[in-house]
């Protein structure tokens, strides 16, 4: 691995925007992003990348190629989470097992929207379709979790599938993802070159104010992993290290794009902390989220973001 590659993106201005909210956590400052205006933060991040991903999906053809590569996006979000499960289910309990499997099978849109600009900084495109995996891959992992919660839970009635399928599909990040997705695909090219200056040369500024507020709520909810123990803290670094290793170097087999396998790659190695939790809350009621939520944010999301992504370029690149 390139250590320099590493030391490059340490010192991203994004990821140090992520440093300065654990900063300002750790030092009890009144530093404070309105909820009002992190939410709008979060659907702009969606609606760009979707947009953006939509404008070059519009130029790409239903080929075989990606039809492959989508069944592959779809076939990680479904593995992922069968594996943690049993991995965890004797420790943790089937509940809190089957919502940190969803989660860590599931992808999370802002580790994806930080590897685009990752890959943007490396001068590695990546193609428009990653986008429409992405937001695909959203509900495998819910859904699989769910049937798996069904068949080991013996306790308390469970929602209907087609109840959780519905609400993780309406679930308002999901909705913002897809639907700008479709918009980008079908907007006149034209008409979207207007917005153009808003889906780019604003992106990566409101990425570090996103960021920023992320690193306050990681060192927020770090805590509760003292009464679960070193364990819960070495899945959450292990499961992320093992998908998105393996998947670098599976995607090989897939696509030769060295962007696209390291997207792959990151998708497997990201976790879910919104439709997740939102759809674990009617499908696991006794699974704690001061677990699966630290787990995924406190912990996947800045190894990611630190480690993960030069490690596993340093793969893609390597194979």
């Amino acid at each position: 691995m390139d250590f320099s590659v590493l030391l490059s993106n340490l010192t991203n201005p994004t990821l140090l925007f992520f440093v300065l909210g654990i900063v300002a956590f750790l030092v009890k400052s009144d530093l404070e992003i309105p909820p009002t205006t992190i939410k709008f933060i979060s659907l702009y991040l969606l609606f760009a990348i979707g947009f953006r991903g939509g404008q070059e999906l519009a130029h790409e053809h239903l080929t075989a190629q990606f039809m492959g590569e989508l069944v592959f996006g779809m076939a990680i979000a479904s593995a992922i989470p069968v594996y943690v499960f049993f991995l965890l289910k004797r420790k943790l309990g089937v509940q809190n097992a089957g919502a940190i499997a969803a989660a860590f099978g599931s992808v999370s849109a802002v580790t994806f929207v930080a590897a685009s600009g990752f890959l943007e900084a490396k001068d590695l495109p990546f193609s428009g379709h990653m986008v429409a995996i992405m937001a695909l891959m959203e509900s495998p992992a819910i859904i699989v979790g769910m049937v798996l919660l069904m068949r080991y839970d013996k306790g308390g009635e469970r929602p209907t599938l087609g109840s959780m399928l519905k609400h993780s599909l309406t679930n308002g990040s999901v909705l913002m993802l897809i639907g700008s997705l479709i918009i980008g695909m079908v907007a006149d090219t034209k008409q979207a070159e207007g917005i153009k200056p808003f889906t780019t040369d604003i992106f990566k500024g409101f990425l570090a104010v996103f960021l920023l507020e992320m690193g306050m709520v990681t060192a927020a909810r770090f805590g509760a992993f003292r009464r679960y123990g070193l364990f819960v803290s070495a899945i959450a670094v292990l499961v992320p290290l093992v998908n998105g290793c393996a998947v670098a170097w599976l995607s090989g087999f897939i696509t030769p794009a060295p962007g696209d396998r390291f997207m792959f790659a990151i998708l497997a190695a990201s976790a879910s902390y919104i439709a997740v939790p939102a759809s674990m809350r009617l499908a696991a009621p006794k699974a704690d989220p001061g677990l699966y939520i630290p787990m995924a944010l406190g912990v996947a999301f800045p190894f990611n973001i630190t480690v993960g992504m030069p490690l596993y370029l340093a793969i893609v690149q390597a194979a």
